[in-house]
């Protein structure tokens, strides 16, 4: 099982900043290399701030974890659909609001 780190994140990577039923992708940091159920609990909990992956160099690297299932997404998957392609759990879509903190 894949870790996700943050500030009481449930079994499904839900924390005290996104705990909606749909608030269950984890997202890697491109610095640490470690997935943080947000941001915020990222930059709660390191030295650094979150640093956003650079797509354009690998755009196949799997940087994105569906929290229900443990499966790993392309950012592009998990831009391009609104539910995980394994499980078919639904994501939050106001992620999209702040995807440029995540993906560059």
């Amino acid at each position: 099982m894949t870790k996700i780190v943050g500030a009481t994140v449930d079994k499904e990577g839900r924390c005290r900043h996104y705990d909606s039923s749909v608030d269950v992708v984890a997202n890697k940091c491109y610095f640490c290399k470690k997935y943080y159920a947000c941001f915020q609990c990222h930059d709660e909990n390191e030295t650094h701030q979150f640093l956003a992956w650079p797509i354009s160099k690998n755009p196949n690297e799997k940087v994105v974890l569906c929290g229900a299932c443990q499966t790993e997404l392309t950012a592009m998957e998990y831009q391009k659909h609104s539910s995980c392609l394994n499980c078919g759990h639904l994501f939050n879509q106001n992620c999209s609001l702040h995807s440029q903190i995540y993906f560059n």
